[in-house]
């Protein structure tokens, strides 16, 4: 049988790995759970992969890093993630909206609608940093 500092060490390892498999296998399940088809026999990563891919001739250089400096807050290891996730948002109202180019205004809306509640902090900051307006856009901040 195990006996003294030996058995701790055993079940150190042993919480080690039940905590790590348990934070593994949520981040993989919310993954799955986006890969899932919806209603309209399209998932949320497969819509926002159309919106993006439709919307790449839409973008110009100062609208693409006006999105990379609103994103720069976002740690490093999710920050592509986030990128493409917010492109996503804005490509959708792009298209919805017949957009001849992406402009200030449906990057600051698409960065708003895409950012969860919790951000919104963070975000408000960051728009104040670059010196833009936020009050036209309360009602979308209201809207989530």
């Amino acid at each position: 049988m195990l006996e003294g500092w030996f058995l701790w060490f055993i079940l150190f390892w042993v919480v080690v790995l039940i905590t790590f498999f348990a934070i593994g296998g949520f981040f993989m399940f919310r993954k799955f759970l986006k890969k899932m088809p919806k209603a309209d026999g399209k998932s949320d990563m497969e819509w926002e992969e159309y919106y993006v891919n439709n919307t790449i001739k839409l973008w110009h250089q100062e609208e693409k890093e006006l999105l990379a400096d609103l994103v720069s807050p976002v740690p490093e290891l999710f920050r592509d993630v986030a990128k493409h996730k917010i492109a996503g948002k804005i490509g959708e109202l792009a298209l919805n909206e017949d957009a001849e180019k992406i402009n200030l205004d449906l990057v600051i809306r698409g960065y708003i609608l895409a950012t969860p509640k919790r951000d919104h902090k963070f975000l408000r900051k960051k728009l104040k940093e670059k010196q833009i307006e936020v009050s036209p856009y309360e009602h979308l901040f209201e809207q989530m």
